[in-house]
C-alpha cells in the first residue's frame, strides 16, 4: 500500500526489536528514512538499520537512555544534519516486568513508570524542536493501561498516563502536529513472549474474540497507518489493536 510517506524521517524509540523494529522495516518500505533509537541491544537496532538500508532507504543509529531526559537530549542533539528534520516520531520502548501487586517496591514502580510515561515525555520534549509542519506523534501504550492489570500493575498505570499524554500532546501541539496513540494487546515480541509464558495456555481463546496474540507486524502497521497522510484528520486518538481483548 502507498501511504505517500516518501522521502519521509521517522524516529523510532526503541527499534532495537518488536514492535520498534517491526515498524522501522515498514517505514522503510513505505519509503523513509529512519533514526533507529536503542539503549543497550546495539546488535539488534544494527539489524534494523540493516533492514531499514536493504528496503534502499537511509538509517542512522542513536543510543540513548529514555529513561534518562539528558540522555534522551544528548543523543537527539547528536543527530546528524541530515537528520534534523523529523516528520514522523514513533514511541515503541517500554518493559513490562511481573511483579506481585503487594510485592511490588518503590524502585520497581519507578522504573518502569520513567521508561514507558516519563520517557514518552521526554522523547516528545527532546524531539520537539525538530518536528516538521504537518508531523505525527505515536505513542505505543497498551490494553493495560485501559483495563489494569495485577501482576503489571506499573506497567498499566504508566500506560494509562501515556494514553492521557497523548490527549494532552495533540490538544498542546495542535494545529500542526498529529499525536495518536495505539493500544495494542499481547503482541509476540520477546517481551510479549515472556508475559505469555505465565499465562493459562487457554488465555488467548478464553478471553480474545480472535482467539490468538498479535504479531509485531500487525501492531507496525497500524502506528504507520496513524503517523501517515492516510490518517491526516486523526490527532488524540487511541486505536485499540487487541484482537476484541477490551472492547469500549
Amino acid at each position: 500500500m502507498d501511504l505517500n510517506l516518501q522521502n519521509r524521517i521517522a524516529l523510532i524509540g526503541g527499534a532495537s526489536g518488536g514492535i520498534g523494529a517491526a515498524t522501522a522495516k515498514l517505514f522503510a518500505e513505505e519509503g523513509c528514512d529512519v533514526v533507529v533509537t536503542y539503549h543497550q541491544n546495539g546488535e539488534g537496532a544494527e539489524q534494523t538499520a540493516e533492514q531499514v538500508r536493504l528496503a534502499g532507504r537511509q538509517a542512522w543509529l542513536s543510543q540513548m537512555d529514555i529513561a534518562d531526559a539528558a540522555s534522551v537530549q544528548a543523543a537527539i542533539g547528536l543527530l546528524p544534519p541530515a537528520a534534523r528534520h523529523i516528520d514522523i516520531l514513533v514511541m515503541c520502548a517500554g518493559e513490562a516486568p511481573v511483579s506481585q501487586f503487594s510485592e511490588l517496591t518503590s524502585d520497581e514502580w519507578q522504573r518502569v513508570v520513567e521508561l514507558n510515561l516519563n520517557g514518552s515525555f521526554y522523547l516528545l520534549q527532546a524531539c520537539r524542536p525538530l518536528l516538521q509542519q504537518g508531523a505525527s506523534v505515536v505513542f505505543v501504550a497498551s490494553v493495560a493501561g485501559q483495563t489494569g492489570v495485577p501482576l503489571q500493575a506499573h506497567y498499566a498505570a504508566a500506560k494509562a498516563g501515556m494514553i492521557n499524554l497523548t490527549k494532552s500532546a495533540a490538544r498542546a501541539l495542535a494545529p500542526h502536529i498529529r499525536v495518536n496513540c495505539v493500544a495494542p494487546g499481547m503482541t509476540l515480541t520477546d517481551m510479549g513472549r515472556r508475559t505469555a509464558a505465565g499465562l493459562p495456555p487457554d488465555y488467548a481463546q478464553q478471553k480474545l474474540l480472535l482467539e490468538r496474540f498479535a504479531e509485531p507486524i500487525e501492531i507496525a502497521r497500524c502506528i504507520v497507518f496513524l503517523a501517515s497522510p492516510s490518517a491526516s484528520f486523526v490527532t488524540g486518538a487511541t486505536l485499540d489493536v487487541n484482537g476484541g481483548r477490551n472492547l469500549r
